[in-house]
């Protein structure tokens, strides 16, 4: 069966890569986009297995893209592509509801292994970087005398303000609203007594709590 793909880059040469890259499998390249309001337009249009998106990109970047198309296809199943694996990518990208995170230096088999299983909606592999992210913002804090004076969900909340998610990003992620995230920040700041998310992010670092 063949994989219907929408790749979405503003370097053509990456485009053009990623296509001979994929010459001889079962995936078909049916369209190209360069920017993020491309990336929207043509997935719109297909309606693909898998879109393959560059984070980095003009006009509207790879996740404002991804937000987009899951908020009119939520079924949609959005691979998203960068040069570095990025904490705070890969975490916003877990929010914003990406099925997989892939480098660009991956080889052909690892590509063609990602979206094959994005297409088939199974987990990304325990290797995928997306999947250890995740990992860590869903993770729950086993409780002991540790000195910690945070709930489990503001531990939670706490992972991915260090993590550089907004509050909408956060919500969406655990699936609370954005008022409820500004609640749990407040609790947050006054328990560890700092000043802004900044100084939070580091006693969590430092911590070992991300």
């Amino acid at each position: 069966m063949t994989i219907k793909v929408v790749v979405a880059d503003d370097h053509e040469v990456v485009r053009s890569g990623l296509a001979n890259l994929l010459k001889g499998s079962d995936i078909e390249i049916v369209d190209e986009a360069s920017d993020g309001d491309e990336a929207v337009e043509k997935t719109m249009k297909h309606h693909p297995d898998v879109v393959l998106m560059d984070i980095r990109m003009p006009n509207r970047d790879g996740l404002s893209a991804l937000e987009a198309i899951r908020g009119k296809l939520p079924e949609a199943r959005v691979v998203m592509l960068s040069t570095y694996d990025n904490p705070t990518y890969v975490a916003r990208s877990v929010a914003l509801g990406a099925t997989d995170f892939v480098l660009k230096g991956s080889t052909r088999q690892e590509l063609v292994d990602v979206i094959t299983r994005a297409a088939s909606g199974d987990e990304p592999l325990d290797t995928s970087v997306l999947r250890r992210v995740k990992r860590v913002m869903r993770r729950r804090h086993e409780r002991e005398d540790d000195g910690i004076p945070l709930t489990n969900r503001e531990l939670q909340v706490l992972r991915h303000v260090a993590l550089g998610l907004s509050n909408r990003e956060i919500g969406q992620s655990l699936g609370i609203s954005i008022e409820t995230v500004k609640e749990h920040v407040q609790n947050i700041l006054r328990k560890l007594d700092v000043n802004d998310r900044t100084q939070a992010a580091v006693w969590a670092v430092r911590r070992g709590v991300v």
